[in-house]
């Protein structure tokens, strides 16, 4: 009783049933009383001689035998066509069913390309195309958790090795333990510390377990704050670092760490994709009830290519300078930070060598 095949078997068969019994008491009472009616119209009545005992006796009784058979053969046939109708119908519900039930099981195990044949049912369709959505869905997140795994280990390996081979050389006498040899290693432990954070915080983000501790804030303050504190490595690079502000200030509601970890990641990529001689400006604003923070440099510049993929992870536009030896995600993190406030990071760009701007919408 538990199978869905039987159920709806038996359902058929008890709607075959109830419509046969139904239908056999209701012509067993209307149809004696409406012969009687029609010979009474023929003028056959008790009247003329014919009573109960006599001819129209014998002919109800026949009429009643009569009906009866047929009303049994009617419904026995009737509950063989529901019952063979209800097998069909049943198993071209059940064999949908299987294939989606095979494709999860499938799935399961780790083959996420298992398709299910969309059937003509509209309600079975949509199964069956969530189900298939939810397959791509899956095996783009594998594909991007085993290029994730290689990414991680391909930015860990490069410090690895430096400090593997620094420390192999100072305890061979090859390099000196001296300041500088000592930096060197502290610079590449940095990295990966640099590297671990940047995990965490992306892990969080993934997770929506990203804490903010928003508080009234200026943003014009706080993005041209974080902007020159990166002065010194724009003029290290050559480039003319400037921040266009708002007199009055844009108050908004925002966590003004996580927002100034937004603007100076912005800005230090920026700066890694800028030749000596460019310029990067921070612009604050106001376009209707958001508040806008555009990072613009002349750089150089985006491909539709890189438009659409530069908010990926580990993700990188091929000729910017990595002096800051970056993790590869800030900007997706920066773009989740920017979407946990309400906002909107994106990036625009007229082609390569034509710089490129960033833009981070806030609700005010």
């Amino acid at each position: 009783m538990n199978r869905l095949v039987t159920r709806l078997v038996l359902s058929h068969l008890v709607v075959a049933l109830l419509g046969a019994l139904t239908t056999f008491l209701v012509v067993r009472q209307l149809a004696p009383r409406l012969f009687d009616e029609s010979l009474h119209g023929l003028g056959m009545g008790q009247g003329q001689g014919l009573g109960p005992s006599g001819t129209r006796g014998a002919l109800r009784s026949q009429l009643v035998t009569a009906v009866d058979t047929s009303l049994l053969i009617g419904g026995l046939v009737g509950v063989l066509l529901a019952a063979t109708f209800g097998v069909w119908s049943a198993v071209q519900l059940i064999r949908p069913l299987g294939r989606v039930r095979a494709a999860t099981h499938a799935m399961a195990q780790g083959r996420y390309a298992a398709d299910v044949p969309v059937p003509r049912e509209r309600e079975l369709a949509d199964l069956a195309e969530d189900i298939n959505h939810l397959g791509a869905t899956l095996s783009a997140t594998e594909a991007r958790r085993t290029q994730l795994l290689g990414d991680v280990a391909h930015e860990m390996r490069t410090p690895l090795t430096v400090l593997d081979g620094t420390v192999e050389a100072m305890i061979d006498g090859v390099l000196p333990a001296d300041a500088e040899t000592l930096t060197a290693l502290t610079d590449e432990t940095r990295r990966l510390r640099r590297l671990a954070e940047d995990l965490s915080a992306l892990s969080r983000t993934d997770e929506s377990r990203l804490v903010l501790q928003p508080s009234p804030i200026d943003l014009s303050e706080v993005a041209c704050a974080a902007a020159e504190r990166l002065r010194a490595q724009a003029e290290d690079a050559g480039l003319e670092l400037a921040c266009e502000r708002r007199a009055d200030g844009i108050r908004i509601s925002g966590d003004a760490d996580r927002l100034a970890q937004v603007v100076t990641n912005l800005v230090g990529n920026a700066i890694a994709a800028t030749p000596p001689g460019g310029r990067v400006t921070v612009t604050t604003g106001v376009v209707g009830s958001q508040a806008l923070v555009s990072v613009t440099d002349t750089g150089i510049g985006l491909t539709d290519e890189d438009t659409e993929r530069i908010f990926e992870r580990f993700y990188r536009v091929q000729g910017t300078r990595r002096t800051a030896g970056g993790s590869g995600i800030g900007l997706t993190i920066a773009r989740s930070i920017v979407r946990a406030h309400g906002g909107e990071l994106t990036a625009t760009s007229a082609g390569p060598g034509s710089g490129s701007t960033f833009e981070v919408r806030l609700p005010r």
